[in-house]
């Protein structure tokens, strides 16, 4: 406020040497007798919009405003005052021209604005002698480019400078915005990144589309740059941009297509007061359940799982977050007796069956406990779900399920055909949702390769056009819970995910975000497909087609036609077998239900022949 009313001092002297061509041809002592009813008026302008409780540090576009606003009631004040004194008072105590006035109102804005301006430049200018400068350019040139121009400049401990902007949009190319040009990617070359010494791009476009995301990160890549990226408008912390919220590009932002975003006012009344049990509940798909299913108002959480370990981390992480009504139970969902108890004491309304074996290669070799947990398991807790009553009972299945070319994936298939045969007996509605790989689940291929690379590589890849389709944790959820409020009972839920994703070029596009080169630095090494590794995913088996639902990325499977009673005497025949069986006898067996399981690169062909 003290330096405020200086500048305002200072100014008013000021409009009338050029008022009067810089001659003292007025009346100083007038002046003078003038200055402490300017600064009472400017006291109260400024009191009235604030502008000095500002931190000059940080003075942005709205303080500008507020400074411009309160100048402006000031010569208003002062305006109305000179009519006052002139129309009533004979003597006019208080006379100022009107030129002097608008001077003076002109003058304040340039010097209060230019002031604080200054200061904040000096301030950086200061400050970052005692950093080390990095110099970026901004992907974009819009609104949102420069939101995060001005995140950056406010932000002085981030050791950013920014020397540019690069934008696609030719109207822009050439152009300068607060000085710094606007450049086309095509410009940004070796020699221009030497001559400007640009360690970084941020990529600052909102909505991006993910293929062409793809593109400018490779381009930048190969220039040796590191790459960060803006998050979403939604994510910003309390609608404002802060520097510390832009984020390295991560695998997950160059999937190639967008992400599912499912906003169902329905859920809310799906969850409401009910007792939700998760199976599997500290797997990485089962905890994401558990954290998405935690947000609505339930009445009780039960989480099941057989590794106490990672129960117990997902029980402490919602204890940290002050959650009630959360029972985490040691269990086995082979143990029937063990899991009617359960049911019996918290008689859940809604199941979520995410408990399962889902490694290919170990399950190829071990066909015993795939039957016993994925087909087994599954029986268990479906056939409580309709001795107890459940509301509804959501079956995690896998794409590895259509089409199955081995023993994990002809279990869950089967697996699905017996939560399809107890559709209609009882009132439990029976619904199975069928996706691709998840991006960071436990025993992907994501925390394979960054092993890898931590250790130096090579990345292993088991075939170079091997594809999957790939979705994040979080959507894989969202889609779980979703299909859980949709679905009516006997449904396969399929889920749009875009075009399959090369695994030769996800390793790629990893070593290359990790600041390394491939193959100079990282070799890939093509080791061949595992027992029963198919090479292309498939969503849809044969004899299946879908139809469409209320989300244009979710639809639902019309399974061909089912022989109920002789399908659920076969798969209960299954459940039967010894752990001494031969796995070939097993496997058999798996067969004989599933015909379009031919194995793929495994010991098990053997019976195809036969067949």
């Amino acid at each position: 406020m003290l330096f405020d009313l200086c500048i305002t001092i200072g100014t008013f002297f000021i409009a009338y040497l050029i008022r009067f061509n810089f001659q003292f041809d007025f009346e100083v002592l007038s002046v003078i007798k003038q200055t402490p009813y300017v600064i009472v008026v400017a006291i109260a302008s400024f009191v009235a919009v604030g502008s000095y409780k500002g931190v000059v540090r940080f003075t942005g576009f709205k303080d500008i405003i507020n400074i411009i606003i309160g100048v402006n009631i000031m010569a208003t004040i002062l305006i109305v005052m000179t009519f006052i004194s002139r129309r009533f008072f004979e003597s006019s105590f208080f006379d100022i021209s009107g030129s002097i006035i608008y001077i003076h109102l002109l003058l304040n804005i340039l010097f209060l604005i230019g002031f604080k301006l200054f200061i904040k430049s000096l301030y950086n200018y200061i400050t970052q002698d005692f950093h080390t400068v990095t110099k970026v350019l901004i992907f974009g040139a819009g609104n949102s480019g420069m939101l995060t121009y001005d995140a950056i400049n406010n932000d002085t401990k981030n050791g950013l400078e920014i020397v540019g902007f690069i934008d696609d949009d030719e109207r822009k190319v050439g152009k300068k915005i607060n000085l710094l040009p606007v450049l086309p990617l095509e410009q940004i070359s070796p020699e221009f990144i030497s001559k400007n010494k640009i360690e970084e791009v941020i990529i600052s476009v909102q909505n991006i589309d993910p293929a062409r995301l793809l593109q400018i990160t490779g381009t930048l890549f190969a220039l040796n740059l590191k790459v960060k990226i803006v998050p979403p408008v939604q994510n910003w912390i309390d609608g404002d941009l802060s520097a510390g919220q832009i984020k390295e590009v991560k695998i997950e932002d160059l999937l190639g297509r967008d992400p599912i975003n499912i906003k169902n006012p329905d859920l809310i009344e799906q969850y409401d007061n009910k007792v939700i049990l998760i199976t599997g509940a500290a797997g990485s798909i089962g905890s994401e359940i558990c954290r998405k299913a935690s947000l609505y108002n339930y009445k009780k959480l039960i989480l099941i799982d057989n590794a106490e370990s990672a129960l117990y981390e997902i029980q402490q992480e919602f204890i940290q977050r002050g959650l009630q009504n959360i029972e985490a139970i040691v269990a086995d969902v082979r143990n029937k007796s063990r899991l009617d108890q359960i049911f019996d004491i918290y008689k859940p309304k809604m199941v979520f069956h995410a408990a399962a074996y889902k490694h290919v290669p170990l399950m190829e070799n071990n066909p015993y406990e795939a039957v016993s947990v994925n087909i087994g398991g599954t029986k268990n807790v479906a056939d409580l779900a309709v001795k107890h009553g459940v509301y509804k009972f959501v079956l995690i299945s896998t794409d590895k399920a259509v089409n199955p070319t081995n023993v994990m994936g002809a279990t869950k298939r089967i697996a699905e055909l017996y939560v399809s045969c107890l559709k209609g007996k009882g009132q439990t509605k029976f619904i199975t949702t069928r996706f691709g790989n998840v991006l960071g689940s436990n025993g992907s291929v994501i925390p394979l390769f960054k092993k890898q690379i931590e250790k130096g590589g090579p990345l292993t890849v088991t075939h170079k056009d091997i594809t999957r389709y790939f979705m994040t944790i979080p959507e894989a959820c969202q889609l779980v819970l979703e299909a859980a409020a949709m679905g009516n009972g006997g449904e396969i839920f399929v889920f749009d995910m875009g075009e399959p994703i090369k695994i030769f070029n996800l390793a790629t596009n990893m070593i290359i975000l990790s600041g390394l080169r491939y193959p100079e630095d990282i070799d890939i090494k093509i080791t061949g497909l595992r027992p029963g590794e198919k090479i292309y995913e498939e969503l849809l088996a044969d004899g299946e087609n879908t139809k469409k639902t209320y989300h244009e990325k979710i639809m639902i499977a019309k399974s061909r036609h089912l022989d109920i009673e002789n399908t659920e005497k076969q798969i209960i025949k299954l459940t039967q077998v010894k752990s001494l069986t031969q796995p070939l006898d097993i496997v058999a067996l798996i067969k004989a239900l599933i015909p379009e399981y031919i194995s793929n690169n495994s010991t098990y062909e053997v019976l195809d022949i036969k067949k």
